[in-house]
């Protein structure tokens, strides 16, 4: 039986965008794959609000993080770390020789913007790294006041991770001050996994052009330069059926559903599973700062959560039990992509079942 799936990624995928990756091969070097990789390009600009380039990587989301840190810090990165995928970044810096600090807060609490504010008025850091969405913990960090904080520092490059949020809530990225905002496909943009991409701004441009070792297959401004001079193609072979899948998603994304409903459906979707949390658990996650795409729940019934899982599974449904330390002491249902009201709700009442919830 397939499990219908509420977890942070990967996630249900639309047996149309599946069709589209059954398309015969393109030459990656051919008119076609430079039309459609363009087109991409393009629509991608109005999904994140902006007018920066676009790179497409045939990599996991991780493969931009390390891309992006590595190629844009000069002097010295401040990475701010609500979780398990902010401490990947600094780990990443240090493994690629890349001079780095961590600043960490309580688990379920954001990132404040004052907290950036005494970081970077000590003028050792050139590049700030933050998490938007942490799946780990349900948080989401308020990326516009911390942005509005950066831009008082003209040197220093902000790069952000939106593997769990983007084409799932509004991210507006040049009015935000985003230099690089990387995801990956199999979240809330509802494709299967394995490409990422990201924006790429004229100060990130500049900045990676004084780093000196920047690596080969994930240097930025390698891939920058390569499709502004081959109109869109890239170095290596990229994954073409993606290509076609993200092609025919951005257009349903933007065209048939519209930007706007699409954020307000994830809106809807995190509001119905934090009312039922709060009436049966506790959000884990503080108020204020809760993920649209995510909802960490606090296990305050001590529930085998395995168990529930277990159960779900033999009901043809799959949620996340808590990552790393936080295992049974929470659990995560995702409510993203394509996922909808109906299925949110077909799920609760089956673990309202299960567990004998009225």
């Amino acid at each position: 039986m397939h499990k219908k799936l509420f977890i942070p990624g990967p996630v249900e995928v639309r047996k149309e965008v599946l069709a589209q990756m059954s398309k015969p091969m393109i030459g990656h070097r051919s008119k076609e794959a430079s039309e459609l990789q363009r087109r991409i390009s393009d629509n991608l600009r109005k999904l994140f609000y902006t007018n920066s380039e676009i790179l497409l990587s045939t990599t996991s989301g991780s493969g931009l993080m390390e891309g992006a840190i590595r190629c844009c810090t000069a002097k010295r990165a401040a990475v701010f770390s609500v979780g398990a995928f902010g401490k990947r970044w600094y780990e990443m810096a240090l493994c690629n020789n890349v001079p780095a600090d961590i600043f960490e807060v309580e688990m379920g609490k954001a990132i404040r913007p004052n907290q950036v504010e005494d970081v970077l008025s000590t003028g050792k850091y050139d590049l700030v790294a933050v998490t938007h969405n942490e799946t780990s913990t349900g948080v989401m960090n308020p990326i516009k006041e911390i942005g509005a904080v950066i831009k008082k520092y003209p040197d220093v490059v902000f790069i952000v991770d939106t593997v769990s949020s983007a084409a799932g809530t509004k991210i507006e990225v040049d009015d935000w001050g985003i230099d690089i905002c990387l995801t990956s496909t199999q979240k809330a943009l509802g494709l299967p996994p394995g490409m990422a991409l990201c924006t790429f701004s004229n100060k990130a441009k500049e900045r990676a052009e004084k780093v000196k070792n920047r690596g080969v297959y994930l240097d930025l401004l390698a891939l920058y330069k390569y499709i502004k001079k081959k109109d869109y193609q890239y170095p290596s072979t990229p994954s073409i059926s993606h290509m076609y899948a993200l092609d025919y998603q951005l257009n349903y994304i933007l065209n048939e559903e519209g930007l706007e409903n699409r954020f307000a459906r994830h809106i809807e979707m995190a509001n119905i599973v934090r009312e039922w949390a709060k009436k049966y658990f506790e959000l884990f996650p503080e108020e204020g700062y809760l993920s649209n795409t995510l909802t960490t729940v606090k296990n305050t019934r001590g529930i085998n959560v395995a168990e529930l899982n277990k159960e779900l599974g033999k009901r043809g449904f799959q949620i996340s039990n808590g990552y790393g330390d936080l295992k049974e002491k929470t659990f995560r249902i995702a409510h993203m992509a394509d996922c909808t009201v109906l299925e949110v709700n077909e799920l609760l009442k089956n673990i309202n079942d299960i567990l004998g919830l009225n």
